[in-house]
């Protein structure tokens, strides 16, 4: 996507917010753009990375290479992923969204209480164009294929087979995020005319039998809203997207996190993070890099988002300056890290080691910005918490 010439960000929420996400202002608000809570990008490192004072980089694995200790080389477009405690250490699990059939899946790098490797192996195969997904309170990686009637896979990446989810819906599936309070998973769909989901499981978590629901609400950008059955998860012959009449459209469904009685998702096609209250029971637009607002947005193309323990959202750009930019609690926008000499390629895979002190992303096609140069990165540094 194109950087777009305006901005304006709305502070988030009603009232304070559990954690890891507190203090949101309750007002609308327009953004301050500017220097954000690390201070300037520096240059370069020697990765091609512009970071912060105080915080380095790290090459964790590269497509087609063994990853480090193992003999397991990394799956080619590494996309979505997110982390795990497992023991002593943890695990970073990520996609692979090679679009031809059969050749996606995800892969898993198990991490040691130092942060050094310890295993790597694959935990799916055989799917296609597996995009983005999300974590689940019981520790598995729920894996979605972003193609036409796509399904989830639930993964485990301490041991076990993988398992297709079907009664989650077929359709082009983005992200999930787990909301164990609500015992509900939320869906993206990356459609033009997409729309947010959310999976009821009939016994929580057993996310083999359930029922699917679509939001609802009006045309603008804030509202109430409600949610409704979708009829036939399967999408056939009519689409999940186009059973529902009242199915609030988004455009280009992305990234989706969960934190506090509040779900964020991104939709890429119009360069925006939408925030649903579940407590409030009410929608509204958090962030769009096309209105009215002095300046160049510095964030366009978003992507993938994570939270951290010190209440900010990290969104990852799809183009835009290859950039995981930073948006804090009261409305602030900036970046927090560039990737230099990689413009065809984008980032993804955003999230946070357990202890909170390592931030993992991908480069999903690399220098050479193709699928077979993908490149993992680790991020270390003072992350306030």
């Amino acid at each position: 996507m194109d950087r777009r010439s305006l901005l304006r960000v709305t502070a988030l929420g009603a009232g304070a917010v559990a954690l890891p996400f507190t203090g949101w202002s309750a007002a609308y608000a327009v953004a301050r753009s500017g220097a954000g809570p690390y201070g300037p990008l520096c240059a370069a490192d020697s990765h091609g990375i512009r970071l912060p004072e105080g915080f380095t980089s790290s090459v964790v694995a590269r497509s087609g290479r063994r990853v480090t200790g193992t003999s397991y080389r990394w799956h080619d477009a590494p996309d979505g992923g997110a982390t795990f405690p497992d023991g002593d250490g943890w695990i970073y699990v990520s996609n692979s969204e090679v679009p031809a059939p059969g050749r996606g899946g995800a892969s898993m790098i198990r991490f040691g209480a130092d942060g050094r490797v310890t295993a790597a192996r694959r935990i799916l195969a055989g799917t296609t164009g597996n995009c983005a997904g999300g974590g689940t309170p019981w520790r598995t990686w729920l894996s979605c294929e972003e193609i036409d009637r796509g399904k989830v896979f639930e993964t485990y990446p301490r041991g076990g087979a993988a398992v297709a989810r079907p009664a989650m819906g077929r359709f082009r599936h983005e992200a999930a995020a787990a909301d164990p309070v609500r015992r509900v998973v939320y869906l993206t769909e990356d459609e033009p005319d997409g729309r947010f989901y959310r999976f009821v499981p009939h016994r929580w978590p057993d996310l083999a039998a359930g029922r699917l629901e679509v939001l609802c609400g009006g045309p603008g950008t804030s509202g109430a809203f409600t949610w409704k059955r979708v009829p036939d998860p399967g999408g056939t012959p009519v689409r999940t997207r186009h059973q529902v009449a009242a199915a609030k459209v988004f455009h280009g469904g992305e990234g989706c996190y969960y934190a506090g009685d509040i779900v964020w998702f991104t939709t890429k096609g119009d360069g925006r993070i939408w925030q649903v209250d579940l407590k409030a029971g009410r929608y509204r637009l958090t962030y769009d890099d096309n209105l009215a607002g002095a300046g160049p947005p510095p964030l366009t193309g978003v992507d993938n988002l994570t939270g951290s323990a010190g209440g900010d959202l990290y969104v990852a750009e799809d183009g835009g300056s290859m950039e995981i930019c930073l948006v804090t609690p009261a409305g602030r926008v900036s970046p927090f890290l560039r990737v230099t000499g990689q413009d065809s390629s984008e980032l993804c895979g955003v999230a946070f080691s357990p202890r909170g002190d390592r931030l993992y992303f991908s480069s999903q096609r690399g220098p050479a910005g193709v699928l077979t140069d993908g490149i993992t990165y680790c991020v270390r540094g003072p992350f306030r918490g």
